[in-house]
């Protein structure tokens, strides 16, 4: 298993994740369904369920009988199985969620309803967590938290790093980018496109919605005094992880001694242990390569000096081992070990060996911050396997707080996986 958080390929280029693998997309698309003689008098376009959900995402097997009209991308009124009113969702019968409900009420949510879904969830950013005023970096949109599934907008300096997994958000990206513009006060935008869901949810390439000047590769802003830099081109998802701001300050009034910050990607972890805490011997350590070289840089950007290795955290936490290293404080962030439901055991397994050793290069009573992306892992899931890989090897765990994203990464009750981010803060004996 390799340690850094994969980077976001250049747009328009096979991600670094074959899909020979298991990972890429598989041949999926809905059953046609015979209408039902009631539908004749049902708005149109229309998509009815066959089975009953909460959920905002329906797959293949839920879908019943559609209008003729009903096309991919299109804004559709859903009915449940009785044929009675149930909710409106964007709609793409070849993707492998084609339907996602947006609003679970019979008054149907329209176009407008839709540009002032987005308009309250920047204002909620912008009046309720009053993040413009503490930072230059936040996130913007956090699709289904948010209720606009396949968007993810970053709002980073002067730039809006935008992901986008969904038609129906791409057919409306170019009408929205001027009130994310207005909104967030940014002038430039950055567009992310996995090809393999381009390719499955039909969005295509020549689409991209236009800067207004070519899209800049690099960019530069502040999070709670400290200068950081992102690289569009090489970095991940959207270039810079804003859903860990908070536990990057926590980590900063916490951090002691001395601190090692395994799968550090671009250092944000070490870099609030040295400037905040004022930890003077700390070591990053990530296999990408390039995200070490953006490390360097935002050490550079503070005029400090932090000990980077390009290595495996496996292979060197090791070595450290026969070393007999130990460090105070130990951060272990992880890329996401957990894509889809059949890589579930393979992901614990890596899980529970990563914190195994993560709990041998703590000193007795140190502090380790380990963490999961893994949406498809519960908090509590990773808490009891973090847990019993300690027992195993005769540690104890004194439990100090559990985290996760910051507020501006908000999650939706009918939508628990919205809760990806798991951060556990222990000390180890």
């Amino acid at each position: 298993m390799s340690s850094p958080h994969r980077p976001q390929p250049p747009f328009g280029r096979r991600p670094d994740r074959p899909t020979s693998r298991g990972h890429g997309p598989r041949p999926v698309g809905i059953r046609p369904q015979p209408a039902p003689p009631e539908s004749a008098d049902w708005p149109r376009p229309w998509v009815q369920l066959r089975y009953f959900s909460q959920h905002s995402a329906i797959f293949p097997n839920m879908v019943g009988a559609t209008s003729a009209d009903a096309g991919a991308g299109d804004l559709v009124h859903v009915r449940d199985r009785e044929g009675q009113a149930f909710g409106t969702g964007f709609f793409n019968p070849k993707a492998r969620v084609p339907l996602r409900i947006l609003r679970h009420q019979p008054e149907p949510l329209t176009e407008d309803g839709l540009d002032a879904r987005l308009a309250d969830a920047l204002q909620l950013r912008s009046d309720l967590l009053r993040l413009p005023e503490t930072t230059e970096a936040w996130r913007a949109i956090h699709s289904d938290g948010d209720g606009l599934p396949g968007l993810i907008v970053d709002r980073l300096g002067d730039t809006l790093s935008i992901e986008v997994t969904t038609l129906a958000v791409w057919r409306r990206l170019r009408r929205w980018l001027p009130l994310l513009h207005r909104t967030c006060g940014t002038a430039h935008h950055v567009i992310h496109l996995d090809p393999d869901i381009a390719r499955m949810e039909g969005m295509r390439f020549a689409d991209v919605p236009e800067a207004d000047d070519p899209a800049p590769q690099k960019v530069r802003f502040t999070e709670s005094g400290i200068r950081y830099g992102a690289d569009f081109q090489t970095g991940h998802k959207t270039g810079f992880f804003c859903d860990q701001r908070d536990n990057r300050a926590q980590l900063g009034r916490w951090a002691r001694g001395r601190v090692l910050d395994l799968c550090c990607y671009t250092g944000g972890f070490s870099l609030a242990a040295r400037l905040q805490a004022g930890c003077e011997d700390v070591t990053g350590v990530d296999l990408d390569e390039k995200a070490i070289a953006q490390a360097k840089a935002n050490a550079n950007y503070n005029q400090t000096r932090i000990h980077w290795v390009h290595g495996d955290a496996f292979t060197w936490g090791r070595q450290m081992l026969q070393n007999r290293e130990q460090w105070d404080t130990v951060v272990l962030d992880p890329p996401k070990l957990i894509h889809r439901r059949d890589d579930q055991d393979e992901g614990i397994f890596k899980y529970r060996d990563l914190n195994a050793l993560a709990f041998q290069l703590v000193r007795p009573g140190g502090l380790l911050v380990t963490c999961s992306c893994s949406g498809l892992l519960s908090a509590e899931a990773f808490e009891e396997l973090v847990i019993g890989s300690a027992h195993r090897r005769g540690h104890r765990l004194q439990i100090l707080d559990r985290t996760g994203a910051g507020s501006d990464h908000p999650v939706f009750s009918h939508v628990p996986e919205g809760r990806y981010l798991k951060v556990l803060w222990c000390r180890v004996w």
